[in-house]
């Protein structure tokens, strides 16, 4: 067998793996989205037949018109999008910023900051949940009351008690420190010649040229932050700050029917799905780049 031959013969069988693999992923959104528009009774009727995975002929928008009516959807997506957009842009800069120091600047020290943040990375969140659920009872939040400006002991029940634990992000801070590691150290030296300092540097230089990981760390904040769960469950009692996550338990308890609760799921795996999508081409660039580099 030739080389081209066997070359093709190859690609072929990737390409054949490939697309195995992502049916195989697919078929529970498939699924989940053609429930939402069937009745109860169609729903898991004939499960080994494809037309589960499509909507049928008795379609309609039922379920989607239950969930708006029997839950306040619209208050908790609202508040998921408040929640997930401050994260992703104080993320972005937070992380990036701490990178920039630790893979562009020279000071004393850093390689152990580096250390306790590749630490961080494996430390998960339900071992830290409890001692900051403590922290956060007692920190003091600016309010305007009746007599005038003062403060609040205690961020329970607000939206940024949901944002601002969760800006700092230790595996974000180790892809942007990885990504900046590779840049050219020639462009910092020819901007300081300049007379620019480290802010104009991290502004003009290392960040416009850093697309990739930043749509990397995007996705991972927002997705991180659209689904928190165990979080807004411990922190959060009032329906005017819930998000969709504790929300869709809220709306479980409230009815038994599947193809409802299947539309509630569609929406808000709708948004994630649209996030991955818009910065699709930039995630595989930034993964291509890393294996290359690695």
């Amino acid at each position: 067998m030739n080389q081209p031959l066997r070359t093709l013969l190859r690609k072929a069988l990737l390409l054949a793996i490939m697309a195995g693999l992502g049916l195989v992923f697919a078929m529970p959104l498939a699924f989940m989205f053609a429930a939402s528009f069937k009745g109860d009774t169609a729903v898991f009727e004939n499960l080994a037949h494809w037309s589960t995975y499509v909507p049928g002929p008795g379609w309609s928008l039922d379920n989607y018109r239950a969930i708006f009516r029997k839950s306040d959807l619209p208050r908790f997506l609202l508040n998921s999008t408040i929640v997930a957009a401050c994260t992703v842009v104080a993320g972005v800069f937070l992380n990036s910023m701490l990178a920039f120091a630790l893979a562009r600047m020279r000071w004393g020290g850093r390689h152990v900051v580096l250390g306790v943040v590749v630490a961080l990375v494996i430390v998960p969140f339900e071992v830290i949940a409890i001692p900051l659920l403590s922290l956060v009872a007692h920190l003091p939040w600016p309010v305007i009351g009746p007599g005038g400006p003062g403060f609040r002991i205690g961020w329970f029940n607000s939206l940024h008690v949901q944002i601002i634990p969760f800006v700092a992000n230790a595996f974000c801070t180790f892809l942007f420190y990885q990504f900046f590691r590779d840049i050219p150290a020639e462009l910092d030296e020819a901007a300081k010649m300049d007379g620019a300092g480290p802010w104009t540097v991290y502004l003009r230089i290392i960040m416009p040229n850093s697309g990739p990981v930043i749509a990397t760390a995007a996705i991972i904040l927002f997705v991180g932050a659209w689904n928190q769960y165990l979080w807004p469950i411990m922190v959060i009692q009032s329906e005017a700050f819930r998000p969709v996550q504790p929300g869709i338990q809220q709306f479980f308890g409230r009815t038994n029917s599947w193809g409802q609760i299947m539309a509630y799921a569609s929406v808000i795996t709708l948004p994630v799905l649209a996030v991955f999508l818009a910065f699709q081409r930039q995630f595989v660039a930034s993964v291509a780049g890393s294996g290359i580099k690695g």
